[in-house]
């Protein structure tokens, strides 16, 4: 997989401290990748020197002398910081240094920044977020997830597509299939908007399986959940939260007295295997869809494991040509409306 990530090292709760081994675990793990780390280099140069000699070519680091805050309005992230990191390793995306860029900074900024330097691909309105969760029969992508709270038809529709797409570059499945989240699966259930976007849809030539609730998400029902950004942003943080309550109840049964410890001990490979099963850092990643670029979002607080998942993400996607798809696909639609 002979692809250059740029990365972001400066961005996320943690920083460094988390992108850099992140980087050097991507690497070992693709052997033909290459990494460029974007940031301060007074910080980042005692990081690498004691893995230069295992690298060498393979990782390099890019200047940047300015930082995107969590809490940074996008408008200022973009007009005043221009050196930063978030902004330099998109940069480079553009100018074909990368293939891919990777941050776990501030998402309004990254969307922002992204948008206006890469813009959108031919057909597509609206960049889109698509995150991962786990589902009984694997997992499945949700979009839009925040970058777009009121969403007509047709960007419903757009999103399918490059949903379906990127599953098809990500996880090589030929005909993903595509729902639309409502509040019923019957045609005439919905507002306008999701009932004009689920025509659309039927006649897409997308693998189209109708409508689906909230609960299908989790039975692997479609590989591709399409919704505007408020659904889906509502979805994603009520699915965490109920995750998040699910673990606390059960370190709090097993450790209620000295029967349930011993429980818990029996247990413990089953709830090892659960925990695999269910571990957000798996999924981490959220491709930014409709760039003329692949960028991918890292969870803020993600670790070492998780930033590696989104690095591993971003890579398949730029090696698998996702770009080159959507454009594709988008053109055969435009040809048969034609």
């Amino acid at each position: 997989m002979g692809v250059t990530i740029a990365i972001d090292c400066m961005g996320g709760d943690h920083g460094p401290s988390v992108t850099v081994p992140a980087a050097f675990a991507f690497l070992r793990s693709h052997p033909d990748a290459k990494a460029i780390l974007v940031g301060r280099e007074d910080v980042l140069t005692p990081l690498l020197e004691p893995r230069a000699a295992e690298f060498g070519a393979r990782v390099r680091i890019h200047p940047a002398s300015e930082v995107v805050a969590m809490d940074d309005p996008p408008a200022i992230a973009m007009r005043s910081k221009k050196d930063s990191s978030m902004r330099v390793a998109i940069d480079l995306v553009k100018e074909g240094a990368a293939d891919a860029a990777v941050s776990a900074g501030n998402t309004g900024a990254l969307m922002a920044i992204s948008r206006f330097v890469l813009k959108t691909l031919p057909g597509i309105d609206r960049p889109a977020i698509a995150a991962v969760l786990p589902t009984l029969t694997g997992h499945t992508y949700v979009l839009d997830l925040g970058a777009n709270v009121d969403c007509s038809a047709e960007h419903l529709l757009q999103f399918g597509i490059m949903g379906a797409m990127l599953v098809s570059a990500v996880d090589h499945v030929d005909r993903p299939r595509v729902g639309l989240l409502n509040i019923g699966e019957e045609v005439i259930k919905g507002n306008e908007v999701v009932k004009d976007a689920a025509e659309l849809l039927r006649t897409s030539g997308l693998n189209f399986c109708g409508n689906v609730e909230g609960n299908d998400i989790f039975k692997g029902t479609a590989h591709v959940v399409v919704c505007d950004g408020f659904v889906g942003n509502v979805a994603l943080k009520t699915t965490e939260g109920l995750a998040q309550m699910l673990g606390a109840f059960l370190r709090e049964e097993f450790g209620r007295n000295l029967l349930t410890k011993l429980v818990a001990l029996v247990a413990m490979p089953v709830l090892k295997r659960f925990k695999r099963r269910v571990d957000h850092r798996r999924y981490n990643g959220a491709p930014l869809l409709g760039l003329r670029g692949v960028v991918v979002k890292s969870h803020g607080s993600a670790d070492a494991l998780a930033y590696e998942h989104a690095l591993a993400k971003a890579a398949e996607a730029a090696a698998n040509k996702l770009l080159d798809r959507i454009v594709d696909r988008m053109a055969s639609m435009n040809e048969v409306k034609a």
